[in-house]
């Protein structure tokens, strides 16, 4: 079974630090990830590729900035996001595009519909540290409870407490921000 997880805090600090090598390896680690969200929110695999290629760039001439060294998922989500707007933007922009097929959705529409997940990243960026952390971990990225709390420095029930209230919150913020994006009813 392939390995899942981000690359870890002490690799993002030592590439921070300038170390080229773990620089290599935090690119190379980051880049399933970085596909998959650039396979998720792009318009076309040819957009994703370019995007998650993009991110990656970014990635390597940018790591000193990244200001939490635990928050490299969402800073990555973020940059793959802002690409796949940008590509769908010059798109659109660009008079010698094709005509879509009217039986299809265009590309801008596909990419609307996916990017209806923003709502809820900006709800989950919205949430406290502890609990961002705990919600992406089981949710996003997929671990196992006994895997998440061994991470975070937790027992199995705090982490389940905090994933608990990450939940919960998230519900009561989506809630009280009302219809998705882009929802006609």
């Amino acid at each position: 079974m392939a390995d899942r997880s981000w690359p870890g805090e002490g690799l993002v600090l030592a590439a921070q630090r300038g170390d080229a090598g773990a620089t290599a390896e935090l690119v190379t680690g980051s880049h399933p990830h970085v596909r998959r969200f650039a396979h998720s929110l792009c318009a076309s695999p040819e957009d994703a590729e370019d995007a998650a290629q993009e991110a990656l760039i970014v990635l390597y001439r940018r790591i000193g900035m990244l200001r939490a060294s635990g928050a490299l998922a969402s800073w990555m989500f973020r940059v793959v996001r802002n690409e796949c707007l940008r590509r769908v933007r010059a798109r659109v922009r660009r008079a010698d595009a094709p005509a879509p097929d009217p039986g299809l959705p265009s590309a801008e529409e596909q990419v609307l519909e996916r990017l209806e997940a923003q709502w809820v990243v900006d709800a989950i960026l919205a949430l406290p540290a502890e609990q961002r952390r705990v919600l992406i971990m089981r949710d996003i990225q997929g671990h196992s409870g006994r895997r998440t709390a061994e991470a975070l420095g937790l027992s199995t029930a705090a982490m389940k407490s905090r994933l608990h209230r990450a939940r919960s919150t998230l519900r009561e913020h989506l809630a009280a921000a009302g219809p998705v994006p882009g929802d006609p009813s």
